[in-house]
């Protein structure tokens, strides 16, 4: 963002396998595509007051135990309970990028308490929270405890939430990605489509998560052997990523072993 040049396509160069033809383009502060990227960027680390756009920044950025200090101090300073549902909120999402998934729980369900103190019991910001349990109940392998809080989630979403709401479209990637976890690769298909839909009509087409759904997509008709419809979207998450991130990004190189054992099948 805001380079010289961006890169456009790279072509391996056949006479030579050892290299690779790329075309730069040019950047500008009018580039439409670019400006779009950025604006979304900034609002994914937003929020009402400082404080919180700086967790919300280190969270982003990966630096764990500062944006873990930094809430524990809020917390103790606060005594208003919607900074402290935040709080311990987002305490509970850096315990999970620290895999200690029964700590995040255990964080989230603080937040519950305290919001369940003003909240009626369809808001979604207790949709959120659920949410974030199903997620570290998924990733400790209880399927089944995931799932009821993703529907739990859902339920609320999809009566307080406008359809194509970004929140909607990550509930039913989570619930995809359960049923494939379950072996139950034609549930988890219409979750992903839906998703799909919703992040078409949403995200800049350059925006690397417009990936996810493809591949999504991709993983579970490879697993149904269809090989041809897998490899469609597969090779379309690709184009994107390709387009929105450095040249030897993991997601890049693992998408192209993705495509490659597709293609020796």
């Amino acid at each position: 963002m805001h380079t010289v040049f961006r890169i456009g396509e790279i072509k391996q160069i056949e006479s030579n396998k050892a290299l690779y033809q790329v075309e730069l383009k040019l950047s500008a502060d009018d580039d439409e595509q670019l400006r779009a990227l950025t604006e979304r960027i900034r609002k994914e680390a937003g929020g009402p007051t400082g404080w919180r756009r700086l967790g919300r920044l280190l969270l982003k950025i990966g630096q764990l135990k500062k944006a873990e200090e930094l809430y524990i101090a809020l917390l103790e300073q606060s005594s208003n309970d919607d900074d402290k549902a935040h709080y311990y909120n987002q305490l509970g999402l850096v315990k999970y990028d620290q895999r200690d998934y029964k700590k995040a729980i255990w964080y989230h369900e603080k937040a519950i308490e305290v919001k369940q103190k003003s909240l009626a019991p369809d808001d979604p910001l207790l949709a959120i929270s659920y949410s974030n349990i199903g997620v570290a109940y998924g990733e400790i392998g209880d399927y089944a405890k995931a799932l009821s809080f993703y529907k739990k989630t859902l339920e609320i979403e999809e009566k307080a939430l406008s359809p194509n709401h970004t929140n909607l479209a990550t509930t039913y990637t989570n619930i995809g990605g359960i049923y494939c976890n379950m072996g139950e690769y034609s549930k988890a298909l219409p979750f992903f489509e839906k998703d799909m839909d919703i992040c078409e009509k949403t995200l800049p087409p350059n925006h690397p998560d417009l990936a996810t759904p493809y591949n999504n997509i991709g993983f579970v008709y490879r697993n149904i052997h269809e090989y041809r419809k897998a490899l469609s979207y597969l090779e379309r998450a690709q184009d994107i990523l390709e387009r929105s991130l450095p040249p030897n990004h993991p997601k890049i190189i693992n998408g192209r072993i993705g495509i490659d054992a597709i293609k020796n099948l």
